[in-house]
């Protein structure tokens, strides 16, 4: 047997001569060390394939600020609804406004031109136009008018009957 192994090991040529790269890979990576390279690359591939999609890059895209205060004292309007809406009034986006902070900010969007419309129930709605611009903030102050209050109701006139109880009767086949 002796014989044998020194035969083979005569014949088995020495690193590097001979040998094609399939063969030089074959011996040193086996079928187990390839299915984990490929295993880690696919893994890299598709957590940077899911953080592309969670935080893309938006070049064309702006933030809008919308700071809501009363039109007599200037001080902050807390839970007022700001709209953006496109021109076709089409809502984009609803935000509420931050209680003491009277702001509301919207980001990202897409650069253009929008409408901004601020309802409160004790305020009058205001709405304006605004531009989006990429990379840049669009800073909006609006400022509400309280509404005014309601009409009083009209008097009750309540009329009273001189006569008997049949008088309205009377009146009404005359």
């Amino acid at each position: 047997m002796a014989v044998e192994d020194s035969a083979t090991d005569a014949t088995v040529p020495v690193q590097g001569e001979g040998r094609s790269l399939p063969q030089a890979l074959r011996q040193h990576i086996s079928l187990t060390r390839l299915q984990g390279v490929c295993g880690v690359t696919a893994a890299l591939l598709s957590i940077g394939g899911a953080f592309g999609y969670l935080a893309p890059i938006h070049r064309d895209r702006g933030e809008v600020l919308a700071i809501v205060q009363e039109a007599r004292s200037g001080k902050p309007v807390a839970d007022a609804t700001v709209e953006v809406l496109t021109l076709q009034d089409a809502l984009v986006t609803t935000l509420q406004t931050a209680a003491g902070v009277g702001a509301a900010k919207k980001a990202p969007m897409k650069e253009g031109t929008y409408r901004l419309r601020v309802l409160h129930p004790r305020y009058l709605t205001e709405s304006r136009q605004i531009y989006v611009l990429a990379d840049q903030t669009a800073e909006i102050r609006v400022r509400l008018a309280l509404k005014p209050p309601p009409p009083p109701p009209p008097p009750v006139v309540v009329e009273k009957s001189s006569s008997g109880p049949f008088e309205g009767f009377k009146k009404l086949f005359q």
